[in-house]
């Protein structure tokens, strides 16, 4: 996931730390949207009255929509097995990540998040828990659980809720870097089509970006782990790579990520390590370097400014930041605005699409995708989610 930056590990708590100061005591809080001033107050929003909205949603138990907060409110669920660049850290450790999280959705999109660590990390354990939280929330974002059983989770998640579940690393990370990498494309005068692109890593976000980039008509891709391109003749591949490997390498790649980046059009990194500049002198003239690791990117953009023509990194301190931030509030707020009951493939790329035409008119090599900051963003992500979401059948409202 590119939405957080972590780069402070000190592991002892300083009250002077500005960090530590502003994180004191958490950094969200529940507030009532009704005032309780009086008896008369009282029993409107409590006892006598809540009966008779309770006794209309067990009837209809469709108005829990229009009566409770739930068609505003999304579960950001953890188990903290793998956060930004701390790794498996546990649910504690996590919570201050998620509570960031929440108040993200809540700033960017208008959307209320309720943070949850979960104290198991079984594939099992973790499905039944949100299965039974799910009658609170109107949409389910996972976030930073551990491949590959982050796939196996989202996938029976959807199966058995009605509700959007999103695994935020896998595909708000695919979203904006589609995006990005259509805008590079147009400002350096190239169509996607004739790009061929290496991604370094073959964890959640490795695996939807290759997808989403297939979706979005990329020439060809290949994917890289530990053991370099992953292909089909491979014997130690898991379910997921296999997958993965029958979509993607139509060139037939074997070898080291090095070898693979002889030629290549497009870097994308998100697994962290360093790519020498030799290996990357040798990509094609005009190449793009999307290097995503925080806080350090596989390929220093001084270096990548030498041999690409578009370099976009994870960090807010350097021009194009890959932010998360640029897709989950509205994609969220979008679903939840016409009640879907699921993210589809189609709403993904129309939230790619959206993002990408927000700078469309005042793109330069150095901005091929919005700030995190610019207000333009949720609300065309929102419109565009919405309306695909319309298209595809999956809205209720």
């Amino acid at each position: 996931m590119a939405a957080e930056i972590i780069t402070d590990t000190q592991s002892t708590a300083d009250p002077v730390d500005a960090v530590f100061a502003l994180h004191r005591g958490g950094k969200m809080e529940i507030r009532a949207t009704v005032p309780v001033r009086d008896a008369d107050d009282l029993s409107l929003a409590y006892t006598p009255g809540v009966a008779r909205v309770c006794t209309a949603i067990a009837e209809r138990p469709e108005l829990v929509d229009d009566y409770t907060w739930k068609s505003n409110t999304v579960a950001v669920v953890t188990d903290g097995t793998a956060v930004l660049g701390l790794g498996d850290i546990g649910p504690e450790a996590s919570l201050p990540v998620m509570e960031g999280k929440a108040i993200l959705f809540k700033q960017f999109g208008g959307v209320d998040a309720v943070p949850i660590a979960l104290a198991c990390t079984g594939v099992d354990e973790i499905v039944e828990t949100v299965v039974r939280l799910a009658p609170s929330f109107g949409g389910v974002n996972l976030e930073d659980i551990s491949a590959p059983r982050c796939f196996e989770i989202e996938k029976r998640l959807q199966e058995r809720l009605s509700i959007p579940v999103f695994h935020d690393d896998q595909h708000g990370t695919a979203i904006v870097t589609t995006a990005a990498l259509w805008n590079a494309a147009k400002v350096t005068g190239r169509q996607v089509g004739d790009l061929r692109a290496v991604i370094s890593g073959a964890g959640a976000a490795g695996i939807a970006i290759a997808k989403m980039l297939l979706a979005a008509g990329i020439g060809d891709v290949a994917v890289c782990d530990r053991r370099g391109v992953v292909h089909q003749d491979r014997e130690d591949l898991t379910d997921v790579k296999a997958e993965i490997a029958a979509l993607t390498n139509r060139a037939g790649l074997r070898g080291s990520l090095a070898e693979a980046l002889n030629g290549a059009d497009v870097f994308i990194g998100v697994s962290g390590g360093t790519v020498p500049e030799e290996v990357v002198a040798t990509m094609a003239p005009g190449c793009f370097v999307f290097a995503m690791a925080n806080p350090t990117p596989e390929i220093h953009p001084e270096v990548a400014h030498r041999y690409a023509a578009v370099v976009a990194t994870g960090r807010s301190d350097f021009p194009n930041q890959i932010n998360n931030v640029l897709a989950f509030p509205g994609i969220f707020a979008g679903a939840l605005s016409v009640r879907a009951g699921r993210i589809t493939e189609g709403m993904k790329l129309a939230a790619a699409k959206a993002l990408a035409g927000v700078v469309a008119d005042e793109l330069t090599p150095q901005k091929v995708i919005p700030s995190p900051f610019d207000e333009r963003v949720a609300p065309a992500v929102t419109r565009a989610v919405a309306e695909a979401a319309r298209a595809e059948g999956v809205a209720r409202a």
